[in-house]
């Protein structure tokens, strides 16, 4: 079996961008403020739910916008601070993603490709493969895990089953 990027990567993103729309689909629905959902945090020292929707996209359709082009820098913009926008942001990266070729997103393997962080000095260089598979698809988890957990802890009606949004199972 030959290796496929596509495969490792955007299908799983597909499931999980999916699943955070329903979790916000639910957020909107609670007993909680909008505020109060958006600048939730698990602790002061750690960015709004804002912002961890935000980075679901960033690490997902910008990860491979960075890969066509070469670099990837974090997306310094604000994040959205309505619920509703948020869904819609990750309906686009969703679509985004589906429109995207197998062979397409194979075609980045072996390509140089460089992260640059200019406001703290950082550039790694990395294999485009790796950037996805060993940066970019570790942060979109933690951000996926984040927003997860930050919703549980105000108290929705989500549980595993939500996180994984709609499994690939074998239809027979």
């Amino acid at each position: 079996m030959s290796f496929s990027l596509y495969e490792a990567v955007i299908p799983t993103q597909i499931q999980m961008l999916q699943a955070a729309q329903a979790w916000i689909e639910k957020a909107k629905e609670s007993s909680h403020s909008e505020s109060e959902i958006v600048e939730a945090r698990l602790t002061d020292d750690m960015l709004p739910f804002a912002f961890q929707i935000k980075s679901l996209v960033s690490h997902s359709v910008g990860a491979v916008e960075g890969v066509r082009k070469g670099v990837f820098s974090p997306d310094l913009e604000p994040a959205a601070t309505e619920l509703e926008k948020m869904r819609l942001n990750l309906g686009a990266a969703e679509n985004t993603l589906r429109a995207l070729s197998k062979g397409e997103v194979d075609s980045f393997i072996g390509n140089d490709m460089l992260f640059v962080f200019e406001q703290r000095d950082i550039r790694l260089p990395f294999k485009a493969e790796d950037f996805l598979l060993s940066f970019s698809q570790p942060n979109f988890f933690f951000h996926a895990t984040t927003a997860y957990a930050l919703l549980r802890a105000k108290g929705l009606g989500i549980g595993k089953a939500d996180f994984t949004g709609k499994l690939r199972i074998q239809r027979g």
